[in-house]
C-alpha cells in the first residue's frame, strides 16, 4: 500500500512529486523519499516519518531544474521504519534509484548472491537487493536498462510495482506491475507514473491502466508499453476518468470502507505470499521455525481483533489439537491469570499500538512466557515488544470501522493453525496441502462473490433500515462471525446489535424476539446446521423475521435466505465475513451515517 509517482515533463519535477505523495497520504505510509537527476548527478533524498520531514530537508537545496523525479511513501514490510529502508534505494554504483511496492520472495538467495560478488548493502530491504541486480544485468546489456530490467525481473519471484531511474538517462522513466497497483497518466508535454490516481490528477485525466506482466518506458514526449519478458510491444488504450480527487483516492468507492471490503482478495494473496510452498502445499513461517508448536496458547486481543481470536481458537484446537483460551485484553491485564510455563501468548492487533493489548503481552513477559505478535504495522509497539512476529500484511486500512484487517488475521491465523498443525504431527501432510490449495482458489472465488454480495445487503438493508435492535446468530466458528456483525452494525449504523452463540438464545435473549426484531443467522453447510436450524425454528414460533447466510440446497425456511458460495470448512468464513459487513456498510449508507469516521471511535485505541 505504499505510495508511487513518477514524472518526466516541463515542470519542475521534485516539487510535482512532492505534491503527489502528498495526494498518497490516504494510504498511510511511515517514511519518504524523492529522486531526481540534476547537473550530472543522481540524488537521492529520504526521511523518516511524515512528508514534511522530507520537505524540510529539500528546503537547503535548490531542486527545481530537475525535470524528471520520482517520489516513494513507505509502509514497512522487510525492515523498520527507519531512514536507511526508505524509498528510493540506490544500487551500488550511485548509477539506479527504484522504488517499490510489494514484496520480493527470494531476495535473501538474490542477496546472498550479490554479496558473494562483493556488493555492500545499505539497507535491510528487499528493493535494494532487486536495484542492484537490475544493475548486475545492466553489465550484460551494454546498457540497454529495459534489457537489463527484463532480465533481471525474470529471476524475481513475488508481487511488485517498480519505477527505475537512471543517471544515464536522466530524462526517461521505467515501470512494471506484477500484482501491485500501477498505473500511466498521459499528459501534454510530460507523461506520470503513479500507484493510485490520485497522485497526477491535477494533471491529467488520461489514464493508461497497467496489466501483470507489462514494462513501461515514459519520456515527456513518449510512452511505450512492452511484455516484461519478450519486450514485444503492447497497443494499450487511453481511458478519460471523471472522478474528483476524493473519488480517485477511494478508487471510484463511496466510501473507503466499502474500497476496503473490496480488497479482501487480494489481502489474502497478500497474506499467503511467500508463506506457502506451491508444489508441496506446505506452509512456510520462518519466522517462527526457531521456537516448536505451543503446547498452550493464550490468545490477547480487542475488539475485532479479539473476534479474530476466538475463530482462530476453533481452528487451532480442531485441526493442531492446541488447547486454545481467547482473553479480552482489558480483562487479561487486570484479573491476576494464571499462565502455565508451557504457554505461549498471541497478541493480535491491527494497528500493534492498543493499549490494552500491549499491557498483556507486558504482563505476560513478566511472567516468562514467549509471546507471538499478529499486527499489520511493522515497527509498531507490539512488533517491537513481541518476541517473534508475524505480519498480516493488510496494507493501511483508513476507515476506522476494521474489515480487510479482520480477513487478514483470519489468514494469518489459517496458516498458524496449518503450520503448527503440520510441525507437531496433528495434521498430515495430505490433509494441510489439500487445505492449502482451497486456500490459494479463495481470492478469486471471493472476487466472483463480492458484486453479488453488495446487491443483497443494499436489498436487504433497505427492507430493515427502520429496525432499531437485531439479533445475530452462530454456532461453532460462526459464532464469532455473529459478534463481529453485531459490532459492525453498531459502530457505523449505531442500531442496536447483539452477538449470540445460536445454543444460548433460549438462554435469555429468546424473551426479546417479536415482529418488529429481526434476527440475523449465520446457518451454513457444515456439522452445526441442524442444530442452527432448530434455534430458528424457535424464533419463527415467536414471529420473529429471519436473515440467513447459507447455501445453496439447504432445507430452511425463512424470510430473506441469503444464498452465499461454498467454501470448504474454515474457509467459509472468508465469504460470511465481507456479507456481514456488506450489511452492515449498506445500512449505515443508507441511513445516511458517517461511514468512515462513526461517532465517538477512533482507529487504534491507544488510551484506557
Amino acid at each position: 500500500m505504499c505510495g508511487i509517482i513518477g514524472y518526466c515533463g516541463h515542470r519542475p519535477a521534485v516539487p510535482l512529486v512532492i505534491e503527489g505523495l502528498r495526494r498518497l497520504e490516504y494510504r498511510g505510509y511511515d517514511s519518504a523519499g524523492v529522486s531526481f537527476v540534476q547537473n550530472g548527478e543522481l540524488s537521492v533524498i529520504r526521511a523518516e516519518g511524515k512528508l514534511g520531514n522530507l520537505e524540510k530537508k529539500l528546503e537547503s537545496r535548490n531542486v527545481f531544474s530537475a525535470t524528471s523525479a520520482m517520489g516513494h511513501t513507505r509502509w514497512a514490510t522487510h525492515g523498520a521504519p527507519v531512514e536507511k529502508n526508505a524509498h528510493p534505494h540506490l544500487d551500488h554504483t550511485g548509477k539506479l534509484a527504484i522504488i517499490h511496492n510489494g514484496i520480493i520472495e527470494n531476495y535473501q538467495a538474490i542477496k546472498a548472491e550479490l554479496s558473494a560478488k562483493g556488493i555492500a548493502f545499505r539497507s535491510d530491504t528487499d528493493s535494494e537487493v532487486l536495484v542492484n541486480l537490475i544493475a548486475e544485468c545492466l553489465k550484460d546489456t551494454g546498457g540497454d536498462v529495459t534489457l537489463a530490467i527484463s532480465a533481471a525481473l525474470s529471476r524475481v519471484e513475488g508481487t511488485y510495482a517498480i519505477v527505475v531511474m537512471s543517471l544515464d538517462h536522466p530524462g526517461t522513466l521505467w515501470a512494471t506491475r506484477v500484482a501491485s497497483p500501477l498505473v500511466m497518466g498521459v499528459g501534454t508535454g510530460e507523461n506520470f507514473f503513479g500507484s493510485d490516481i490520485p497522485a497526477f490528477l491535477p494533471y491529467t485525466r488520461d489514464v493508461v491502466f497497467l496489466e501483470d506482466g507489462e514494462l513501461v518506458k515514459i519520456t515527456a514526449t513518449s510512452w511505450e508499453v512492452m511484455d516484461t519478458a519478450t519486450l514485444a510491444p503492447i497497443e494499450k488504450t487511453v481511458a478519460h476518468i471523471n472522478w474528483d480527487v476524493q473519488a480517485a483516492e477511494k478508487g471510484g468507492y463511496k466510501h473507503f470502507m466499502l474500497k476496503e471490503i473490496f480488497e479482501q482478495p487480494k489481502v489474502i494473496r497478500d497474506c499467503l505470499l511467500g508463506r506457502i510452498d506451491a508444489a508441496t502445499g506446505q506452509v512456510r513461517l520462518p519466522e517462527l521455525d526457531d521456537m516448536p508448536a505451543p503446547e498452550r496458547l493464550h490468545i490477547v486481543a480487542c475488539g475485532t481483533s479479539y473476534h479474530a481470536g476466538l475463530w482462530g481458537m476453533y481452528l487451532l484446537e480442531k485441526y493442531a489439537k492446541i488447547p486454545v483460551q481467547v482473553e479480552i485484553a482489558s480483562e487479561f491485564r487486570y484479573r491476576d491469570p494464571i499462565l502455565p510455563k508451557n504457554g505461549v501468548v498471541l497478541a493480535i492487533s491491527q494497528s500493534g499500538e492498543t493499549m490494552d493489548t500491549m499491557a498483556g503481552i507486558k504482563l505476560a513477559k513478566s511472567r516468562g512466557l514467549p509471546v507471538i505478535g499478529l499486527c499489520n504495522v511493522v515497527g509498531s509497539s507490539i512488533s517491537r515488544e513481541a518476541d517473534h512476529v508475524v505480519y498480516s500484511q493488510a496494507g493501511p486500512e483508513i476507515s476506522v470501522a476494521s474489515t480487510k484487517a479482520m480477513c487478514s488475521q483470519l489468514a494469518a491465523l489459517l496458516l498458524l493453525t496449518l503450520y503448527w498443525g503440520r510441525r507437531n504431527g496433528a495434521m498430515t501432510e495430505a490433509a494441510c496441502a489439500d487445505m492449502v490449495r482451497e486456500l490459494t482458489s479463495l481470492p478469486a472465488l471471493l472476487e466472483n462473490a463480492l458484486p453479488g454480495l453488495r446487491t443483497s445487503a443494499q436489498h436487504l438493508a433497505r427492507r430493515y433500515a427502520e429496525a432499531t435492535s437485531f439479533l445475530f446468530l452462530g454456532r461453532g466458528p460462526c459464532y464469532p462471525l455473529a459478534l463481529e456483525g453485531a459490532l459492525k452494525l453498531k459502530e457505523i449504523s449505531y442500531i442496536h446489535a447483539e452477538g449470540y452463540a445460536a445454543g444460548e438464545m433460549k438462554h435469555g435473549p429468546i424473551a426479546l424476539i417479536d415482529p418488529r426484531f429481526p434476527t440475523f443467522a449465520i446457518a451454513l453447510d457444515d456439522e452445526f446446521f441442524p442444530k442452527v436450524k432448530s434455534n430458528l425454528v424457535e424464533v419463527q414460533a415467536r414471529a420473529g423475521e429471519i436473515i440467513a447466510l447459507t447455501n445453496e440446497g439447504l432445507d430452511l425456511d425463512v424470510e430473506h435466505p441469503w444464498t452465499l458460495p461454498r467454501a470448504n470448512g474454515p474457509l467459509a468464513a472468508f465469504v460470511t465475513l465481507p456479507a456481514l459487513q456488506l450489511f452492515a456498510y449498506e445500512m449505515a449508507d443508507y441511513l445516511g451515517k458517517d461511514v468512515d469516521q462513526p461517532r465517538n471511535l477512533a482507529k487504534s485505541v491507544t488510551v484506557e
